[in-house]
């Protein structure tokens, strides 16, 4: 696909999704939509690829949401698709976001996406959906009471008031807090530590995570031999790598399969 809207670029085991509509503080259209579904889905299926970097371009935002006045121009012609973008729901593969700015609105239900968030010391983050008179149903209303605790997600629901990258971290919602000029090398410390991991084991670990975080205990439990990612992981090299490395005093050599 040729990329109008993302940069997409594959760095050894790294794949680089950037959204690339800096004029517009990275805001979301159906084009960009459509391309980061292309983009997310060829990292789903490269094996060679164990782990996604996510961000955007330029120093303003990461995405400020959905791009309204695309929305009202194209309203009676063209299905805006905002919600599209689910591939990254799916995606068993780990995920860090490299929060560049503002993430707002579907900027922040896309982080919400994502496992690891990695934020600039200027960045900030709010659903301002509410002082639209809109929703945020993006997965925002849903996850952020998941990820944080209920008073500090529906303070920010109720009011849409936007908070610092370092309240988000105080609030659990953020990793780690770094100057501008250091995220993408603390985003690619990050991605290198999962690399030192199995990415079987780092897949299966994730999909239990995901799949069974709204089951109680014994379900979960009882859950997690079905699981897709926790089979591969069973029958696979790695499986016997790891254990074998330990005993005989070496790095392990993980080859994915």
């Amino acid at each position: 696909m040729n990329y109008q809207h993302i940069l997409y670029q594959k760095k050894g085991r790294i794949a680089y999704i950037t959204l690339n509509r800096p004029q517009v503080m990275n805001a979301l259209h159906p084009p960009t939509i459509a391309e980061l579904n292309d983009a997310w889905a060829d990292y789903i299926a490269d094996d060679d690829l164990w782990v996604a970097i996510f961000t955007g371009a330029g120093e303003r935002a990461f995405c400020a949401g959905a791009d309204l006045k695309y929305r009202v121009a194209r309203a009676d012609t063209e299905n805006t698709g905002e919600h599209s973008h689910m591939l990254m729901e799916q995606c068993q593969k780990p995920i860090i976001a490299a929060i560049n700015g503002y993430a707002v609105g579907g900027g922040l239900e896309m982080a919400l996406r994502c496992d690891i968030i990695i934020a600039a010391e200027h960045a900030q983050f709010g659903l301002p959906e509410a002082r639209r008179g809109l929703l945020a149903d993006g997965g925002g209303a849903v996850k952020l009471s998941r990820r944080i605790p209920y008073h500090q997600a529906l303070g920010l629901l109720l009011t849409g008031k936007f908070i610092s990258a370092q309240a988000a971290q105080h609030m659990g919602l953020v990793n780690e807090v770094t100057p501008s000029s250091e995220l993408m090398a603390t985003a690619e410390r990050w991605a290198q530590e999962i690399l030192e991991c199995a990415p079987l084991a780092v897949q299966a670990a994730k999909q239990v995570v995901t799949d069974t975080g709204d089951l109680p205990l014994a379900t979960a439990t009882a859950s997690i031999e079905g699981l897709d990612a926790v089979r591969r992981l069973r029958a696979s090299a790695d499986y016997l790598e790891g254990p074998k490395a330990f005993a005989e005093k070496r790095k392990p050599v993980w080859k994915g399969k």
